[in-house]
C-alpha cells in the first residue's frame, strides 16, 4: 500500500499569513496539492495540520485526503512527518509532499515512486539541479524518519539512505511557495 503525507502544518511566519490558504487561480494552495495527489498513484493521503487547523480544514477541499493535527507542529517539519508516518504506518511505501507546492504534478509522484520499485529506499524529484519535493520512501526508512528533530525534516536520513534523485524538470512544480512575491510570481505565470 501506498500512502502520502503532506506537510502543511507550518504558520507561514515568511508568508505573513496562512500561506495554505493564499488563493492560486481562486483556490487554496493547499488544496492545489491535494488534488494533484487524488489523480497520483497513491492509495491513502493524510495531510498534516497544525497552526491555524481548524480554519485550513474547513476552507480547503481535501479530495479523499485524510486531515491529521500535529500538536507539535511548531517544532518544525519533523514533528510533522513523524505524525503523519504514524497514521500511515501500514503503508508499505509513502510519498512526502509539501502543502505549499501547488505546482507539484502527478507525474513527478509517478517518477519518485518508480524509482523505489527499481529497487532503492528512497528517491527526491531534482528541479533544474535543486532537490526537492516529493520523495518517496519505503518503510525500512519510516522507524529513522520519526526519530529526526528539527525543521531539516528527513534529510540526513535521505542522505544516508543513499536516496535517487529523480529528474523532473520536464513536469515542472518544483517550487514551494515561502513568501508572497513567489506567490504573485506564480500568479503572474498562470495568466501569461
Amino acid at each position: 500500500m501506498t500512502g502520502c503525507v503532506v506537510l502543511a502544518a507550518g504558520a507561514g511566519s515568511r508568508f505573513g499569513a496562512t500561506k495554505q490558504l493564499a488563493e492560486l487561480g481562486g483556490v487554496p494552495m493547499l488544496e492545489h496539492v491535494l488534488r494533484t495527489l487524488a489523480e497520483s498513484p497513491v492509495d491513502r493521503t493524510v495531510v498534516v495540520l497544525g497552526a491555524d487547523a481548524e480554519r485550513v480544514r474547513s476552507a480547503v477541499h481535501l479530495h479523499g485526503a485524510t486531515a491529521t493535527l500535529c500538536e507539535r507542529w511548531a517544532e518544525g517539519q519533523s514533528a510533522s512527518l513523524a505524525a503523519g508516518l504514524r497514521e500511515l504506518a501500514g503503508c508499505d511505501r509513502v510519498v512526502v509532499a509539501l502543502g505549499d507546492q501547488p505546482g507539484m504534478t502527478a507525474e513527478s509522484v509517478r517518477r519518485v515512486l518508480g524509482a523505489l520499485d527499481d529497487g532503492v529506499r528512497a528517491a527526491r524529484a531534482i528541479y533544474g539541479g535543486r532537490r526537492g519535493h516529493p520523495v518517496a520512501v519505503d518503510s525500512s526508512l519510516f522507524d529513522e524518519l520519526r526519530a529526526v528533530t528539527g525543521d531539516t525534516g528527513g534529510r540526513a536520513v535521505l542522505v544516508r539512505a543513499g536516496a535517487m534523485d529523480v529528474a523532473c524538470d520536464d513536469v515542472g512544480g518544483g517550487g514551494d511557495v515561502d513568501t508572497p512575491d513567489q506567490l504573485a510570481a506564480m500568479r503572474t505565470g498562470e495568466s501569461a
